[in-house]
């Protein structure tokens, strides 16, 4: 960052205005003490941030004060969340310590800074992103606050991307949409997950962003005028229920959008619930299930519902502690729509989840979701053995899961576990200790296997066994995080227990040499090349490491003091034989794609393409720095690009396309449509090959009951030429759907 040590006049009104929005966004009641402490977090962040400024060129300190209006504003948190928002970064960034501000501001705001304080020797880590999330959640589950100060910051860091250069851009987006989304998700922040999916796909899709944008924003009043016609014969009816409500429509989001023409194959033009109804009743915590049934049967009355697409979240609320009723009904022109009821006190949840589940702590029927939740993090935290990337992989899939499957303990008690768990999950759900000796399980009375996956419904019992330990295979049986972090800390408990036998042998033999048993252990790990002195016992163990063979190279020898030590043999290997010396050839690059990397020509790399998204030129690419296969050049949207980019964002760099004419590049494309008969591969073939003159590398089609689905492979210069097959084959009368695919 540069420095600046002037601000001028324009400036200065920016700040103080920002600052002003600040407090009337506060929504939580003031005492003086609050407003002092608020203006002195203020008056010190000004100072601290005087001479730096943002990539925007604007004063850094605006950053502050917008993500203290989030916190206060979109989320709802309350003056120490406030201040510290303020001072989230004057620690990281300027001379200011934490002992300055523990003296100012006490001790919970200094841990709260901490927590939102990058660790510095997190950078020397495998994985930075994943080793400082850590640090982050560590302070979570002593303080809430942290990770919601931590999503408000990225949300704005989000919001003002456009002055970061492009690589840097994807890097944050994909940490985003990896952690981030899920994790607002997981603590029920609605508006904020959709947010940040939105802002991720503007980054990392942008055409396809842009389009559904022009194209909502030009069907803003048809949407309107259709949401009128909708509610108007629901209003009389509503009105006798003797309760004060509200009925609005709501859009879907972008990104949601997008995601159901993808799945679904569908053109923007052919989706209709782009939109969902919403109504919300104001009645007290105890009409709340009765009103919200009166009003389903209401607008099932007025309008015909699709029973399958009913889902109750009232009776058993979503584990982010989400509580709504959902339908899905036929309105006016025969189109789907969604329509969503809840009382007040389930939409501020739904809006702003964790911040406002204190508001109403107490009044719900159901359990404290969020307790339950953070005592699943701490185990995972607890773990000593696991390393940063394991560790985030662990919590996402513990954690961050969006779809729920509802089983139930022999004694009727439900559990909540993420689709996809499987019986052995639900095992360690229960106990870590019923988890570990599990022996057998029965789901509704039958015997399972240990990796059957778990169905809504399912009742399931778990016969244990003190004799029964968990083996390799069983990590491949569970889904969720916290088992599989039991389970590898058992192995590397087993593991440990096994290697004392090594040890113990090791020592004898040590002994009776009368060597220093830790520098011989030292040098025996770094000659055999161990990554732990645990490594180098455990193969002694298992005999993988013979204590013979260690002596054959190695022999006890003197110090000048005498001390005895161990050195070792290198054994006699055959001369080699003399060849004659050959002339270094230049690799050719005639025909191979050119591009920048970090702004360098890529000839002096070792690149190739990655094989799971298969780039073409005039994509949007970047390269990642592989640990033994050189860079590999992916696509933006890459399937794997998500999870490269936020474990290893230090590995990424910036990739540019130079164009060339003379190289051809693979696109695979699925083609779906009409099957009429003889006639459908002529057509498709002649489109391509004869109208086109593209070369076809291969080509897979089959049809079942009147429909097709083809997969064709192609050799094409650039992504205009693709962009251009894929219209005129859209164009041939029965087919449906042309999508490229990785």
């Amino acid at each position: 960052m540069a420095e600046v040590l002037i601000i001028n006049e324009e400036e200065k009104r920016l700040i103080q205005n920002a600052y002003r929005d600040l407090l009337k966004s506060i929504k939580s009641e003031l005492n003086e003490e609050d407003r002092m402490n608020i203006r002195k977090a203020y008056e010190m962040a000004v100072q601290a941030h005087s001479e730096q400024r943002r990539k925007s060129g604007e004063p850094y300190i605006l950053h502050p004060i917008a993500v203290a209006k989030i916190c206060a504003d979109e989320i709802g948190l309350g003056p120490t969340a406030i201040i510290c928002a303020l001072l989230h970064d004057v620690v990281e960034d300027t001379e200011i310590s934490l002992e300055d501000i523990q003296k100012q501001f006490g001790e919970r705001i200094a841990k709260i800074v901490d927590g939102l304080t990058k660790l510095d020797s997190a950078y020397n880590a495998e994985s930075p992103q994943a080793e400082n999330f850590r640090k982050v959640l560590g302070t979570l589950v002593e303080d809430v606050r942290v990770v919601l100060i931590k999503m408000a910051d990225r949300l704005h860091n989000m919001r003002t991307l456009g002055s970061m250069p492009r690589h840097k851009q994807l890097k944050i987006a994909a940490e985003t949409s990896y952690v981030y989304a899920p994790l607002a998700h997981r603590l029920g922040l609605y508006n904020i997950k959709t947010e940040y999916l939105d802002l991720c796909m503007k980054i990392t899709d942008p055409e396809n962003y842009q389009e559904i944008a022009q194209k909502l924003s030009e069907t803003k009043r048809s949407r309107e005028e259709y949401i009128k016609e909708f509610i108007a014969p629901l209003k009389d009816n509503l009105d006798d229920i003797g309760a004060h409500y509200e009925i609005f429509g709501r859009p879907k989001s972008i990104y949601s959008i997008w995601n159901k023409i993808r799945t679904k194959r569908v053109p923007f033009e052919e989706i209709y619930d782009l939109f969902a109804v919403r109504i919300v009743v104001d009645v007290t915590p105890e009409k709340e299930k009765l009103v919200c049934w009166q009003v389903y049967s209401i607008v099932t009355d007025v309008h015909t519902p699709i029973p399958e697409r009913l889902k109750d979240w009232i009776t058993t609320p979503k584990s982010n502690g989400y509580e709504s009723l959902h339908t899905t009904v036929i309105g006016p022109k025969g189109r789907y729509v969604e329509v969503q009821i809840r009382s007040n006190r389930m939409d501020e949840i739904a809006e702003r989840g964790y911040a406002a589940h204190w508001k109403y702590k107490g009044l719900s029927r159901h359990p404290d979701v969020y307790e339950r939740w953070l005592d699943s993090v701490r185990e995972i935290l607890e773990d000593p053995n696991s390393d940063a990337v394991e560790f985030l992989g662990d919590f996402k899939s513990n954690n961050l899961f969006n779809e729920e499957v509802f089983v139930y303990t022999p004694k009727g008690d439900m559990r909540i576990l993420p689709k996809g768990a499987t019986a052995l999950d639900f095992a360690f759900h229960i106990h870590t200790d019923v988890g570990y000796y599990c022996s057998a399980i029965k789901v509704n009375n039958k015997m399972v296997p240990m990796g059957y996956k778990l169905r809504n419904g399912d009742q399931v019992q778990i016969t244990t066994n003190k004799n029964q330990k968990p083996s390799e295979d069983w990590i491949k049986m569970v889904a969720t995080g916290k088992a599989r972090s039991k389970i590898r800390s058992a192995m590397k408990e087993e593991r440990r227990r096994k290697g004392e036998i090594g040890r113990e042998a090791l020592e004898r033999k040590l002994g009776n040499l009368k060597v220093d048993f830790d520098r011989s252990v030292e040098q025996l790990v770094s000659q055999y090349e161990f990554p732990s002195h645990a490594d180098l016992y455990y193969a002694i163990a298992m005999g993988e490491l013979t204590i013979p063979e260690i002596f054959k190279t190695a022999k006890v020898d003197f110090d000048k003091d005498g001390q005895r030590h161990l050195s070792f043999v290198e054994e006699e290997k055959p001369a080699p034989v003399e060849e004659k010396p050959r002339r270094e050839r230049k690799p050719k690059f005639t025909g191979k794609p050119r591009l920048l990397i970090n702004g360098e020509p890529a000839e002096q790399f070792n690149y190739t393409f990655a094989t799971c998204c298969n780039p073409v030129q005039g994509d949007d690419i970047f390269a990642y720095l592989t640990a033994n296969a050189g860079l590999k050049i992916h696509r933006a949207t890459c399937p794997n690009a998500t999870n490269l980019m936020a474990h290893y964002g230090y590995r990424v760099m910036k990739a540019e396309w130079i164009t060339t004419a003379d190289t051809t590049f693979v696109a695979a494309l699925k083609i779906t449509g009409i099957d009429d008969g003889p006639g459908v591969i002529e057509r498709l073939t002649h489109k391509i090959s004869t109208m086109l003159g593209l070369n076809i590398r291969s080509f897979n089609i089959e049809g079942n009951e009147g429909y097709y689905e083809g997969r064709i492979s192609l050799l094409v210069r650039n992504t205009d030429q693709l962009n251009m097959a894929i219209r005129a084959l859209q164009n041939l009368s029965n087919v449906s759907t042309v999508v490229r695919i990785d």
